[in-house]
């Protein structure tokens, strides 16, 4: 009903007011205050107030640190540049689009903030240098460059100043509301994943739980940054995603032990749904617990299956209710508290390097060609194509939708060059003082701001209408209304997001099929990592990393490349907790050690980053097998107990027995 409102002040919260009114007078403000300081282009100021304007203080502070960082590099390396080659256009072009190009490819070996300063470095780096290019004084490109970084640190200072004076939700509460609901969450999703059935519902929903659990590391470094409080528990926020994603590991490994377990006990089902009901209970604890799950305690000491699952199950149920104590725990703490945990990597993530140099290549050919092309034809209005050309391919490198991002910027131009087009030359021709523009600029951009909110699935729309508004309305001092300018303009800016849109379109990112397949080999090359003595990674960056794997493609149409993705990813994932378990076992000097590095040396055998060899899995689970049946008649407690474990690996890898083989091509059977 929301998406029909033709006005959205009616019908907006306090929240959504605040939101809307606190960015409208931080980019008002950034824009009068550049403006009164003569700054030559002030709309500028204007748009890097809408750049930073993010609901909470967190996300404002990170992300004002990135633009500042990014902006000083771009305006370093434009002066490098433009200062050495602009006597030579066509090494200032290929020097500008491998500056442009080395940015697209750093910006995708990191996250967050630090991509951020990299796509900052690149177009802005654009937007100073290539205007520059009629100058015939050096000494302007010095007062040029220091203009637009005074534009960009006056944006950001009058949206930290807004936000303080209207301060929004706490970045700290957001996070800790995520973290219960996601805790609340792995409930609904062990009672989903301990069903016998499979289907398509269940692997959805274990890919949006990664995801979610993902995102939160990007809530927690705007809590970082928004309060000292929240900097001294970050190790413990870390240590609770962590302990997330092992719990969602640990389901899913409870899941392969149920499929391959034929004679599981009649009150399996009954047992699992009380313990869940049990564990949502705020007074949970673990006397309640195992009185729940006393049930399904094993009786024969020889049922290895049925230890396994006992097993696993417990250590679920203790993973859990420590997570819910460590929640509790953070979120009655005082901001002096300091705890004492395991210390834990930040989660780890994945770079495809080939997508990466692909994006770096793409876009130094597509400024260069069109470079080429406004060199050539001495086109007056080619620095700014080549300005929104560099912006697009930046941005939408990494976008996983670049064509429906550029498609939706190509719409956001044309529809702002109709409206500037009636703002500047039927408005602002009539208005001699900035005062009077603001009274007509404000109720507009508040506007737009509650209609970002409003509508969620017009959300890119309006955010692209805001930010790109004050470069085409194009606020100088003194002001210029020269049509046939500022329609060239106009015109060029849209023609460098259309050849943008053509170099994607050539220059085409891999496809979900090929980056599936790419990120398998790379997992595989992982998990032989983790069979090596010395693995580089450590169990829970490890499984950071296969997680990172899985969400790279949760948004892709291609369900078989999704669905072979998750399926590797979780068989080495249980492999990998299996594995480590083994090593618990090097102190011992018995023969049961011997059988445990049997075990590993027929998991090398199997695995290898090519792929899988069929005949020697069909051999290795055969032998697995025999090994659990030798082990569970062994008189000691500790071979019945390795018995479960090497269970669990058997179970692991079954589910490869579909997959292909090393040789053959990795496309699995449909």
């Amino acid at each position: 009903m929301k998406e029909l409102l033709p006005f959205p002040w009616s019908g907006a919260t306090s929240g959504q007011w605040r939101y809307a009114i606190r960015n409208t007078l931080a980019m008002c403000l950034a824009l009068s205050v550049a403006y009164y300081l003569d700054l030559d282009e002030p709309y500028w100021a204007m748009t890097s107030a809408a750049v930073v304007s993010f609901p909470t203080v967190g996300g404002v502070i990170s992300k004002s640190f990135g633009r500042i960082a990014g902006s000083l590099m771009g305006a370093c390396a434009a002066l490098i540049i433009a200062g050495h080659t602009l006597n030579d256009p066509w090494l200032f072009l290929l020097t500008m689009a491998g500056w442009i190009g080395l940015c697209t490819w750093a910006c995708a070996q990191f996250s967050n903030n630090v991509a951020y300063t990299f796509q900052l470095a690149g177009y802005t780096a654009a937007i100073i240098a290539f205007p520059v290019v009629n100058i015939t004084d050096t000494s302007e490109l010095w007062e040029i460059a220091q203009a637009r970084v005074c534009e960009v640190m006056l944006g950001i200072l009058c949206g930290g100043m807004m936000m303080m004076i209207l301060p929004s939700t706490s970045d700290g509460t957001t996070l800790l509301t995520a973290l219960k609901k996601m805790h609340a969450r792995l409930l609904e999703h062990a009672s989903l994943l301990w069903q016998p059935e499979t289907t398509d519902a269940i692997r959805t929903a274990h890919e949006n739980v990664i995801g979610q659990i993902l995102t939160m590391n990007i809530l927690r470094i705007q809590a970082f940054w928004s309060h000292y409080r929240f900097r001294r528990q970050n190790s413990l926020l870390n240590y609770l995603l962590h302990q997330q994603l092992r719990l969602t590991s640990t389901i899913s490994s409870l899941r392969r032990l149920l499929v391959n377990w034929p004679d599981a006990p009649a009150n399996t089902r009954a047992v699992i749904e009380s313990l869940v009901a049990s564990l949502s209970s705020p007074g949970a604890d673990f006397y309640t617990i195992a009185r729940v799950i006393a049930p399904l305690a094993p009786v024969d000491p020889q049922n290895y299956r049925h230890q396994a699952f006992w097993q696993r199950l417990r250590y679920f149920c203790r993973l859990y209710l420590n997570s819910s104590r460590w929640l509790a725990r953070v979120e009655n703490a005082s901001p002096e508290t300091e705890y004492n945990l395991p210390r834990r990597a930040a989660l780890t993530r994945y770079t495809d390097n080939t997508e990466a140099l692909w994006s770096g290549l793409r876009s130094f050919c597509a400024l260069s060609l069109l470079g080429a092309w406004t060199i050539t034809a001495q086109w007056e209005s080619g620095s700014e194509a080549l300005t929104l050309a560099a912006i697009s391919c930046v941005l939408y490198s990494v976008s996983p939708a670049p064509f429906r991002s550029l498609t939706l910027l190509l719409r956001t131009l044309f529809l702002l060059s109709l409206f500037s087009f009636v703002v500047k030359f039927g408005l602002m021709v009539q208005i001699s003082e900035l005062w009077l523009f603001l009274l007509f600029l404000f109720p507009l951009l508040t506007t737009m701001q509650l209609f970002k909110l409003r509508m969620p699935s017009q959300a890119g729309l309006w955010g692209q209408l805001i930010v790109f508004m004050g470069s085409f309305i194009s606020v100088t001092n003194p002001p210029v209304y020269d049509l046939a300018e500022y329609l060239n303009d106009d015109v060029a800016k849209i023609l460098g997001v259309a050849l943008s849109w053509l170099a994607f379109a050539v220059l085409r990112p891999g496809s979900d099929a090929r980056k599936s397949r790419r990120q398998i080999r790379t997992l595989r090359r992982e998990f032989v990592d983790q069979l090596s003595r010395r693995p580089s990674r450590s169990e829970h960056q490890f499984e950071s990393v296969v997680y990172h794997h899985i969400s790279l493609l949760s948004n892709s149409q291609d369900a078989l490349a999704r669905r072979w993705l998750l399926r590797w990813g979780v068989v080495l994932l249980n492999c990998s907790h299996v594995v480590w378990q083994l090593r618990k076992w090097d102190a011992r000097s018995d023969p049961l050690s011997q059988v445990r590095d049997i075990c590993l040396g027929l998991l090398r055998n199997v695995m290898s980053e090519r792929g899988v060899q069929l005949r020697p899995l069909a051999v290795t689970l055969a032998e697995l097998q025999r090994i659990c049946d030798v082990l569970a008649r062994h008189p000691q407690p500790a071979a019945r107990e390795l018995a479960s474990v090497i269970w669990r690996l058997h179970c692991a890898l079954s589910q490869l027995e579909l997959a292909p083989t090393a040789g053959s091509i990795e496309n699995p059977p449909r």
